[in-house]
């Protein structure tokens, strides 16, 4: 069961960004999929209760469908990023196809911020892309949207994975919302335990 994903392979990736600075401290946070009403307005007060912020990569048709609620991430001081206009899988569509609907999407952001849905993009995907957007990956992916896992599996994982610089992946989707809700504030607790600070991307 893969939480990060394989060193040996990310060199192959190209210029992707993994993971910050080892020698910093700090733990990065992101979401991805939202923004959704049932999950990420709970995802915001959980970070305001530690008075932490994090990067949101947000899909552009639930940009479009929640407005407000987009609005509200920025409010609360967070970072927002590019996660295509219909979370769109790049092995599974063409170049063309895949850009426009990055570029469809970017109209909602105002930095160059990308990952890509399920981290899947073709070569010619990320080459194409690459002049315009800063591609960031993952360094702890913690499998929250999968509802096989528990949350005391996800954070056992996710305190044995962390460390310095890490970029750790939950999700404000309704897939992930038991798991998130569950295992971020124990997360949380752990890392503040172990002295990490948080930053954003």
């Amino acid at each position: 069961m893969n939480f990060r994903f394989p060193h040996l392979i990310r060199p192959f990736l190209g210029k992707l960004i993994w993971r910050m600075s080892p020698t910093s401290k700090v733990i990065f946070l992101t979401f991805d999929d939202g923004p959704v009403p049932e999950v990420t307005p709970y995802v915001l007060d959980i970070l305001d209760n530690y008075k932490l912020k994090a990067t949101f990569f947000c899909v552009g048709e639930n940009i479009r469908k929640y407005p407000e609620l987009f609005e509200k991430v920025i409010q609360r001081g967070h970072q927002t990023g590019n996660h295509t206009f219909n979370h769109l899988k790049g092995v599974s569509v063409s170049t063309t196809e895949y850009v426009e609907n990055v570029e469809k999407a970017s109209v909602y952001f105002e930095n160059n911020l990308f990952r890509p849905p399920y981290g899947r993009i073709t070569f010619w995907q990320k080459k194409t892309l690459h002049s315009k957007f800063k591609i960031v990956m993952w360094d702890v992916l913690t499998r929250d949207y999968d509802r096989k896992l528990s949350p005391e599996f996800i954070l056992k994982n996710i305190k044995q994975l962390s460390r310095n610089g890490s970029i750790v992946v939950f999700h404000d989707s309704l897939k992930a919302k038991e798991n998130v809700l569950n295992v971020l504030p124990s997360a949380i607790e752990f890392w503040m335990k172990e002295g990490y600070t948080f930053g954003i991307l």
